[in-house]
Order: structure tokens, then sequence, then C-alpha cells
């Protein structure tokens, strides 16, 4: 989540939502979404809503911080009402949630089945480092009933995970998803970051070739964004390191699609691959605008049309849930015109495409010029859909900025 958010109206202490909103909850599918802070270390590029240890500060505890989380689900259910709407994914991020015992997890899933129930498939998603897991731990996580772990992997390369200060060595991850694997996770992503400072062609092939070698059936792979604020923007602006270069950075992802293609994984979103059936379901709600809580400091959520975000300290999160409040910080009820703004932002990136029926005329025009221009694929705008083929796919960020001017 982005290291600041919109200013917004100020929320309900009691967590109220609109009328309208709670009417219209439970017409769309219901996901939860937990944040768990807590790093061991802070990564350079890192600029997320994560504390370690020595940040923490007063009145923050890791111990005590599953049944912080444990009260914001039932204040949810108190919230949202008796409707009967069983939630389709629970996604854990962070962070490192993997850093709390897997008891916890699991006694926050726990909580989220006795309020809202899950559905039949639900998928249930921790995030994890690969060092921050063992074989029992996981073992515990998949006999809580968690289906999806995701596996911050990022590079085979030493020096690449040095210059990104992570803590695995390069052939943890691999293993990691091996004990996954064995503890019986039907699905499993790696992450991958790619363009980072001294990463070279071959870096980044031997590293796509670990992730598809490890067995995973999903792989994330962005390109390395440097955030001001943090280590690294400062090492880049010192001239410690080179800064990422835009034509590598758009190599690697051809790189990157090119071999995962040819390893079976398909794209389904800009920057997803997945085996049939591996997509991440979770992340699919957001990109469709389904509705969704987020609990834990800094956590964002989304029902019927209204956003709202949580305080973001640990520290002040405990204190509200302590006080019987709700953790929100503030709130912004989306126009019919923002929702469909966001929905062609999001919608576009998706292989499933966007319905032309979303776009204004101007829209529709930007649309007609990109198929034109081979940044769109043909077939599917007859059939009403905007498709990006895989230059537009390279050229998304500045396609949908027109698209919706």
């Amino acid at each position: 989540m982005p290291s600041q958010p919109p200013e917004g109206e100020p929320a309900p202490s009691d967590g109220s939502l609109p009328t309208d909103a709670l009417a219209s909850f439970g017409t769309r599918p219901f996901a939860f979404y937990v944040h768990v802070p807590f790093c061991s270390t802070r990564c350079g590029y890192c600029d997320f809503n994560t504390y370690t240890s020595d940040e923490l500060g007063p009145g923050a505890s890791r111990a005590s911080y599953a049944d912080q989380v444990v009260a914001e689900v039932r204040l949810a259910r108190r919230v949202l009402g008796d409707r009967d709407v069983p939630v389709s994914s629970v996604f854990v991020g962070g962070g490192t949630p993997t850093l709390l015992p897997a008891g916890d997890l699991g006694r926050i899933l726990a909580a989220v089945r006795a309020e809202f129930g899950l559905t039949a498939d639900a998928e249930v998603t921790t995030e994890a480092n690969p060092d921050s897991v063992t074989a029992e731990s996981l073992a515990a996580l998949r006999a809580d009933g968690f289906t999806r772990v995701s596996f911050g992997m990022q590079s085979s390369a030493p020096h690449v995970l040095a210059v990104l200060e992570r803590t695995h060595t390069p052939g943890r991850a691999v293993a990691a998803v091996a004990e996954a694997r064995a503890a019986g996770f039907p699905h499993v992503n790696v992450d991958l970051i790619y363009a980072a400072p001294g990463e070279t062609e071959a870096d980044f092939a031997a590293s796509l070739a670990a992730a598809v070698g490890s067995g995973a059936d999903h792989v994330s792979a962005y390109a390395l964004i440097v955030e001001d604020g943090t280590r690294l923007a400062a090492r880049i602006r010192r001239g410690e390191l080179p800064d990422v270069d835009d034509d590598v950075a758009a190599d690697r992802y051809l790189q990157a699609d090119a071999a995962l293609g040819a390893a079976g994984l398909a794209w389904y979103e800009v920057s997803n691959w997945a085996r049939p059936g591996g997509e991440c379901r979770h992340n699919l709600a957001y990109w469709r605008g389904d509705d969704w809580w987020g609990a834990g400091p800094g956590a964002h959520s989304h029902v019927g049309g209204v956003r709202w975000w949580n305080v973001r300290h640990p520290a002040a999160y405990a204190a509200r849930i302590a006080a019987g409040e709700s953790p929100a910080q503030a709130r912004e009820v989306l126009t019919a015109e923002d929702r469909r703004v966001e929905d062609v932002l999001l919608r576009v990136r998706l292989r499933e495409g966007l319905p032309l029926g979303r776009l204004t005329p101007a829209g529709l025009a930007v649309a007609e010029r990109a198929v034109a221009d081979g940044l769109a694929e043909g077939p599917a705008y007859a059939a009403g859909r905007l498709v990006l083929t895989l230059r537009g796919r390279l050229l998304a960020d500045a396609l949908v900025r027109d698209l919706v001017d």
C-alpha cells in the first residue's frame, strides 16, 4: 500500500457506513484483507506501512496483534449487519505475516470464518518471506485452512538480493516452495523484481528459471520502483547505484513474458502469470471492483462505493481497538464517475479485458486508435472488449491515462 493515503473525510468512530453502501452489500463478491505490519528488517526499496521491532515503540506488540485483528473482524460483522455474505477470499499481507506464529494467523482466519463464513472454494493466502517459514509452520497454516502462500523471492542472484537488502539466501525461496507443496498447498506464488541496479539479463533469466523450476503455479514480476524516502533512493541520489533504466525494464518484461509463457504460465494481468486455475482470485477481486474489508494498521477497505483506510501506526491502531472504536482514519464516497474511471484503470490491465461500454466517446476513440496502433487486439475489440497486446502491456500506463482523460 502507498506510504500516504488521500485526505478523505473523517470516518465515524463506530465504523458505520452510508445506507446505500450497506444496501448494496452482497451484490458483489466479498473478500477480506489482513495487514500484518511487522518486519524483521526493512528492505532498502520498501515504503510500505511496515515496522521493525525498533520502530514499533510503546503501545504496539506482535504478541497481542492477532487479538486486535480478531476484534476488528467482529467490528466488521457489526457494521455490515447480519446479511449472509460468505467471504470468497482472504489475503494476509504485510510486512511479513509469517513473523507471527502460525497459530495466530489461524486464529484470525477462524474469526473470519466464524463471523462471515467462507465460500466452499474460498482462496486463503498468506505472504511470506522465504526465511520466515519452516516445513512445520507451513504444515500448521495448511491445517488451519490456508490454501495459498506467496513467497517474496525477488531474485536468485546474490548481488541483486544484496542491493534490495533481502535477507534470504538465493536457494531458500525454491526450498520454501517445495516445503509448501509438501505441506499440501495447492497454490504457490513467487514474486520477482526486475531491473534492479546491477541486474543483468542473465541474472533475470536465472531468476525466471528458478521460479518456474520451483513448481510454483503463479509468478508475479514487477519492475523495481524507486520510492522517495527509501534507502535505495538515497543510494541512487548519492551515486552509489545507477538509477533504474526504463528501456532495460521493458526488455526484462518481454523476457519474463516469453519465459513464463513457454513454461505454461499465461498472463492474466499485466504483471501476473499463472497456470490454468492458479490465478490469484483475491487480487482479481480488487481489479474487478468487488467489496473487501481491510483489517490492520493502514489497511484500505471498499464496500458499496465507500473506501476507507485505517490509522497507520500499530500503536494508534491498538488504542482504537482497545477503546472499542473503529480504527478507520478517513474515508471517501466514490461518485459513479469515480467508479467508472477506476474500473477502466484496473480492468484494462486484465487478460479478460475492459468492456467497451465503460468508455466515454472520447475513450472509445482512444481505444480504436489503440487497435490501429497494435496496442489492443482487433478481434476482442470487435467483440466489445479492449484487450491489450504484448506491446500494449508495455505501454499500459500511458494508454490508460489517455482512456480516461
